[in-house]
């Protein structure tokens, strides 16, 4: 990726960039404990839907702590990937348009980008947070996969 082009530099990949935010606490945590770190730091590129610390205090009480608990690694896993989509997507890239998206989890999301931008029905309030492997969109709600079929 060039940086001489862009008028500020990137330079942390997405795991350090959702840190130093300061306000994806439990997403860092869960994107830990499901052992996701190492892929959220390689090439990628990524596009991560991020929900924010808010985002994660929304869901019924109990639920993050579930989630962290190792036995529920393989649900905490499937969560996670589904606010991911492989590649490099920008507002840009996406704007006026309405599209299912597969996610790293396998089932699609939709993204709808007609009215602003909801991601599976949470909606985007910060977008195109650049990091070196990829993009952060920051989300109001955290997005559940479709059940198994």
């Amino acid at each position: 990726m060039s940086t001489h082009t862009e008028s500020n530099t990137v330079a942390h990949d997405i795991v350090d960039t959702a840190v130093a935010a300061g306000s994806f606490t439990t997403l860092v945590a869960a994107v830990t404990a499901a052992g996701l770190g190492e892929t959220l730091k390689g090439a990628g590129p990524f596009t991560v839907f991020a929900p924010t610390d808010e985002a994660f205090a929304k869901l019924p009480a109990g639920t993050v702590e579930n989630l962290l608990k190792p036995e529920n690694k393989d649900t905490l896993v499937s969560i996670l990937t589904y606010h991911v989509v492989p590649g490099k997507v920008l507002s840009s890239d996406i704007a006026g348009k309405a599209l299912q998206v597969k996610t790293v989890q396998g089932a699609e999301v939709a993204i709808d980008a007609t009215n602003g931008v909801t991601v599976g029905g949470a909606t985007v309030v910060t977008a195109d947070i650049e990091a070196t492997n990829g993009v952060i969109h920051v989300i109001d709600a955290v997005i559940m996969p479709p059940p198994a079929a």
